[in-house]
Order: C-alpha cells, then structure tokens, then sequence
C-alpha cells in the first residue's frame, strides 16, 4: 500500500510595531539570592569576567581621554546626519551639542533614575521608552544596563557607556555624548528635568547599537525589553487571554518581569504561504493554511489615531502595577504609562472619574500616592482586555507563572542561518525544501517530576532572527519565523524528505509570526527530537539565534550528514614526504599502493583494447575539441573555468596540459559524476536544484559541513537556484582536489593533519593560487547580493 503523505495545520500572525509619535493633533510637548534568583538568566559566574573587561576598555578610553583634556569624538557614531536618518535628510536644523553646551549644571542622574525621566521627542521609538519605564522599576536591572558612576564632573571626557544583551552575551556600548538638538532643545527622548542626560545617552546607545536614529522608528516593546534582559519573551492576543490572566501578570510583576501593551490596527490580508510554482490543489495537499489576526495599516491616521476615550493605536504603553481594591466586591485595576506624558485614558477610573467614590478613602488614596506622574493612569482590568489588543512580556526566567514553583534552568544556544537554495527550505507547505532547513538534535534525559503520572520534560523553546533592525537601511524587515519539533527514531544525521512527508510533528510553535523572537512552552517526554528552525516562506535568508531550556540536562546538537569514508574511491597523490609526484589508483583497499610490474626502459608495453579505444577519444577531444555523445549538457562544452580547475586537479608534473593517464583518470571521474547528475535531473534539463546538490555531493562521497553546503549554492546556484551542469562538474573537481590535498597529508589516516612552519607555506600558497578565484567569486557574489 502506497504511503499517503502527512497533512500538517500552519498558522501565520503578522503584527504591525508600534511606532506613534507626537504628531497626533499637531501639537508637541515637551536581590540575589541563589540559582534559583530571578536574576539568574542575566548574572551568570563568567559575567563578572566579562564585564571586568568591558569596563576596563571603557576606563581606559575615559582615563585617556581625562589625561590628554580632550573630549571624545565617537568615530563608530559621528555627530552628522548618517547617524539620524537613511532614508531622507531632516528637515530642522539640527546641531549636535554636548549637554555642556546645553545647560548649566548638567547631571547624568538626579535622585535615581525613573520612569519621569522618560519623555518622547520627535522619533516614533515609543516602543523602546515603553520598556525602559519598565525597565526602571527594578534598580538591579537598570544598572545592569546603565553603569553607575558616570557623570559630567568627576573624571568627565565626553563619554559614557551603556550595556546591552545580544544575542546571547553582554556587550558594552561606548558614545561619546554628543546629542541631536533643534534651537538647544533636545530633539528626542529627554527628561522632564532639562540638566538630566541619563535617558538620552541611553536612547543614543541604542541607536548606535542598529546603525542609526531612524532604525528605531517601529518596533516590539518586546525587542527592547530583551535586550535589556536577557530574559525570555512571551506574547499574548488579549481576544484569546488565557485563564487568570490577571493572576499571571501580577505573578510576573512580583518576580521582575516587564510588560507592555498596544492596540494593532486590525484588516485583512492575502496569504503568504502560497507557492507561486504551484497550484490550488498542490497547496491543500501540503498542508492546511489558517491565516489569523493579521494586522496591517490601511493609512497613517490608523498608527497614530486616538479612541474615544482618549487611547493612541499603534502606540506601546508600560503596565506599571495591578492592584485588588474592595467595596461591594473586588474591583480589579491596572495602571499603565504613556511615554508621551499626555493623551490619557478618559474611560472608568481616569483622573477625577465617579468609580473612585466607590472605594474606601485609604484605597483610594493609596492607587493615587502609587501614581507618580501625569503620564500614568488607572483603568479596570476588564477596560484593558476590551481596549488593549496585544500583551508583551519579558521574564527573566523560564519558569511557568500559573504556579509557584521556581526552578533553576539548562540552557542551550544555538547559532545558525537560513541560505536561499541550501539551508532557507521554508515551512511544512514546502515539502521539496522543508528538509533543507538546519535541524538540531535535542535529547532529553530526565522528567521534571519522578511522582507524577505523566512522565514529560519541560522545555522553551525560543528562536530569533538576527540583525534585522541593522540592516532596514538595506530595506530588510522581520521574517515571518516558526518551529517544528520531530520524533527522532534512532537517526543520527540529517533528516531526508522521506522522513517529514510520513512522520507528524511531536510539537511546533502556535503560528509563524513577523516578530524577532518566537517563543513557546512544551511538555515532552524523554527521549530524542529535532527541531528545525525555518522562515515562513522558502528561499529567505536570515541569521537566527535558538536558545533551548529545561529544567533538567539537555544537549542539543546541530545535525549534519553522516561523517564516515567516502564510498568512492577519490584520486590520491603521494605527499612530498615520498618525494614524489606521481599518481596512485586505489582500486583496491583504502590506503593500499598498488604495485606495479617493473618494466625495461625501453620496452614496449602493448596496449589492451580498452585503452586503445580510450585514446581514440583522447585523441578527438585533445585534437578536434569534439565531444561524447553521451555528455549531453546545454553548452558548446565545459567553460573555461572548469577546464582550469581540471588541469590543476590533474597536472601532475606542472606542464599546464594532461597526459593520456591523467586524462584518463579525469575522464572516468567525470562519467562518475555524470551519473549521479542525472539521478537528480528529474526533468531532463541539464541542471538540479541546488536543494539537491546536497544529496549529489553526498553520494559523490564527499562529506561536507552545513556551511560549505552553503557555500556552495551561493557559489554555483543560478538565479532560479538551479546547478546546470557545468557548474556541477567544476564544483566536484574542486572538492576533489581539496579532498586529494588533505589525504596527501594525512599520514596516518585519521582525518587529521600536521603541518610544520616550512610545510604550511607551500601547501596555502598551492591552495590560494590553485583556487583564489573560487573565494573571489563567491566574495563577488555576495557583495551583489547585499547590494
């Protein structure tokens, strides 16, 4: 009975990022405790080492710049307009002053840093003010990010420093404190007081951190919150809140975690997952497609467009508190910060509403004392889950909140990227390419509770894409990014087709979603899986980060294909060692010389029928140029290129041309190879898809890591990611030679050589000069790629 293929259910969100500015009416204004603590995802042991460095680069500029009384100029960041905009010249006048210049008695931090300092300017980075309120109500998390004793009198040169979690480590941003200003005002985030800088040099960091000012205009509270963190991030549609959600976030608050909220512009969209290349019944037969909840601005007015009742769209706010307050029932409340400082809440519960007589005058006061700021406003629990469409939250552990338990947490992080034609196979509606994706082993060793009934593990998975926010200047935008975790069987190499068209996925995430990181919690039993990161659509391609945790031990390992002898016999040359240059057949047993019957000099050596017909072909293509009539390929013959790498494989002796013997041996490599390019020329069209040239090489024996399968369709792939076959023969000629220089100094067989300072000279110098152009080329391709 033929085997039916598995139909999989795919869900895709695309959300739109908050990004409101000032505009809307036209109008401006200006403790530690263990591992178990919840600062254990941001302090390990090795931070300490870590940041000692980091502040001795910065104290040696500082003190350097201190010893010569000069101010520093940030080369990385200069004062001028490629570190505002890309995208178009501003239209103010804008000078770059040193708070010095500014005001009197400018201050880095005035009675600590909190959320009064945090005053929007002209950028539309809301969602990055968002988080750093958020970030200010923990002191711990806040000088993490911003070092403390730094100010513009003791030891003062010009420049400060902010930290900042990238994927995966803590690194240290230096600026210098040169600010934008517009008629000495400071153009964009600003204190309420005009001689505190803190807020500012912060958001400068930051925008040195993507390339420039402009790079911060739109985003995901959740971005921002995470790279102050390092935590783990979780969103949540407030039309599908879980159960006590209440419960959650005030769990959350009470453990560190930072919040944010919006409200999205909702429409309607097209499907992205369709297949130009394919049908409408090719589709469903591949998978089901749910398209939910797409989000999408239909003009400028809908970003930046108040409710009635006085809330922004498209605009991030910073959940501050949630308080129980009691009169005639329990009233749930939650308080909520505008970075603006201005259009606020005008619902139940705002300033001066009829609901605050309801409450006893010591609750009442007490909601009013927490209330800091104008900015800052109440409303009922209720009002927000109506008004407010997405949830954002940043924990800074794993750990579940709908209990009470704390754990201390295992963590694997993985780095990795999608290639077009290699590694970027899209999502399960692609099946000829979902295979191609990079799949990490996971194993898992022991459950969580040894006394309850189920036996299962906990995991997070989180997978975000790299570098999307640096490179907007390019036109790049957030990938729409998924998940699939499968059942391994006892396979320990990389997964084929087969096994993803017959077998259904152990867990995956809810929906592919166009944010930075997706994240999601399962519970599985013991055992072996893989999971495989992949891009919505096929042929994008991104870098992406996938960090894995548990409760318990873990390993996670990248699966490529099986590393053992190659199956065919690959032409070998005796090193220099021997001291000869003269080639050797393995016909017989890997490694073993075959000897040869000794002959008179000038004896006559009879040629056996074969060979007599073989150097009737030599003869023609050496002659006549004319070509087998079995080599059927699209072209007048193989390009110069090839052919050059083919003299270099095979020249022996220097002589730039090929004898009968070496020509033979090429001859027989090439049918060989021959053979396999038409096993995978499904269509008769003289090229494969560079998907496929993985299997090719595979079965060539050549034994390759992920990044030269890469390599190798960046190099060889066509537009139409196709290999014709001429670039099929050249690419296995030079995998030849380079697999036939190792074995030449590979004494003892065992994959490993070594070479002294007068042996690595030659041996580069040969590789260099023999395929120089090979590096050029594909350094070629991808500057055009990145153009």
């Amino acid at each position: 009975m033929e085997k039916v293929p598995l139909v999989e259910e795919t869900k895709v969100k695309v959300l739109h990022e908050t990004e409101a500015t000032l505009d809307v009416d036209g109008v401006t204004d200006y403790s530690l405790t263990g591992a178990n603590s919840i600062y254990s995802a941001i302090l390990s042991r090795n931070e300490a080492v870590k940041d000692a460095k980091r502040l001795k680069t910065f104290l040696e500029l500082r003190d350097k710049y201190v010893k010569k009384k000069v101010l520093f100029e940030d080369p990385l960041f200069p004062a001028n307009d490629s570190s505002l905009f890309y995208s178009h010249k501003p239209s103010m006048k804008i000078e770059w002053k040193r708070p010095t210049e500014i005001c009197e008695n400018p201050q880095f931090i005035i009675d600590g840093a909190n959320r009064t300092d945090i005053c929007q300017g002209e950028l539309g980075d809301c969602w990055l003010l968002a988080a750093i309120a958020c970030l200010t109500l923990s002191e711990k998390l806040l000088y993490r990010v911003i070092p403390p004793e730094q100010s513009f009198t003791e030891n003062y040169a010009g420049i400060f420093h902010f930290q900042f979690w990238r994927y995966g480590e803590w690194i240290d941003i230096v600026v210098d404190d040169r600010i934008p200003t517009c008629n000495n005002l400071l153009i964009f985030t600003k204190s309420f007081r005009e001689n505190e800088f803190w807020s500012a040099l912060l958001e400068k960091a930051y925008a040195k951190l993507h390339g420039s000012y402009e790079a911060l205009k739109g985003g995901n509270t959740l971005d921002a919150m995470e790279d102050f963190t390092g935590g783990v991030t979780e969103l949540f549609e407030l039309s599908e809140a879980p159960k006590g959600l209440f419960i959650i976030m005030k769990k959350a608050l009470e453990r560190g975690s930072l919040m944010g909220c919006s409200i999205d512009v909702s429409g309607q969209g097209k499907c992205p997952g369709k297949s130009n290349n394919a049908s409408n019944d090719e589709i469903s037969k591949r998978v089901v497609l749910k398209l939910c909840i797409v989000h999408q601005v239909t003009s400028a007015n809908d970003i930046e467009g108040q409710t009635e009742q006085g809330l922004v769209k498209g605009h991030a706010y910073s959940i501050i508190a949630l308080e129980e307050v009691s009169e005639d029932g329990k009233i749930r409340l939650i308080r909520l910060r505008n970075p603006w400082g201005w259009v606020l809440w005008k619902g139940p519960w705002s300033v001066n509403s009829k609901e605050w007589s309801t409450v006893s005058t010591a609750d009442r006061e007490n909601l009013k004392k927490q209330t800091l700021e104008m900015s800052e406003f109440w409303m009922s629990f209720d009002d927000f889950k109506k008004n407010f469409t997405k949830l954002e939250m940043c924990n800074l552990t794993p750990d579940a909140l709908t209990g009470d338990e704390r754990q201390s947490w295992t963590v694997s992080i993985n780095e990795g990227r999608w290639v077009r034609g290699s590694s970027a196979g899209g999502c399960r509606n692609f099946p000829d390419t979902f295979w191609t994706n990079p799949q990490y082993r996971l194993r898992l060793y022991e459950e969580d509770d040894p006394e309850e009934e189920q036996v299962l593990c906990t995991v997070v998975v989180a997978l975000m894409q790299k570098g999307r926010r640096m490179q907007r200047h390019a036109g790049a935008k957030f990938l729409t990014i998924g998940f699939s975790i499968y059942e391994l069987q006892g396979q320990n190499q990389h997964l084929q087709k087969d096994f993803f068209l017959y077998n259904a996925s152990k867990a995956k995430c809810k929906a592919y979603i166009n944010l930075r990181e997706v994240t999601e919690r399962f519970r599985l039993p013991p055992g072996e899986y893989v999971i495989l990161p992949t891009t919505f659509k096929a042929h994008e391609e991104g870098e992406f980060l996938l960090r894995v945790f548990s409760e318990n031990k873990i390993i996670v390992l990248i699966l490529c294909p099986l590393l053992c002898h190659p199956t065919h016999q690959p032409i070998v040359f005796v090193s220099d060692r021997a001291r000869t240059n003269k080639e050797i057949e393995h016909e017989g047993i890997r490694g073993e010389k075959k000897k040869k019957p000794k002959r008179k000099p000038l004896q006559a050596v009879e040629e056996t029928e074969e060979e007599k017909q073989f150097r009737v072909i030599y003869q023609k293509i050496a002659g006549e140029r004319e070509h087998d009539k079995n080599m059927k390929t699209n072209s007048d013959g193989f390009s110069l290129e090839t052919c050059r790498s083919m003299i270099a494989l095979m020249d022996t002796d220097g002589s730039g041309k090929l004898n009968l013997q070496e020509f033979k041996h090429l001859w027989k490599k090439i049918k060989e190879w021959q053979l396999i390019f038409k096993r995978y020329d499904k269509d008769g069209k003289c090229s494969i898809s560079s998907f496929e040239m993985r299997n090719a090489v595979n079965d060539a024996g050549f034994n390759l890591n992920k990044q030269l399968y890469d390599i190798i369709a960046m190099r060889y792939a066509d537009k139409h990611l196709n290999i014709d076959f001429d670039s099929y023969i050249c690419c296995f000629v030079r995998l030849e030679g380079m697999f036939r220089a190792f074995n030449a100094f590979d004494k003892d067989g065992d994959g490993i050589i070594k070479l002294n300072v007068l042996e690595v000279r030659p041996t580069v110098f040969l590789l260099l000069t023999r395929y120089s152009y090979v590096l050029n080329n594909i350094i070629l391709k991808n500057c055009k790629h990145f153009k």
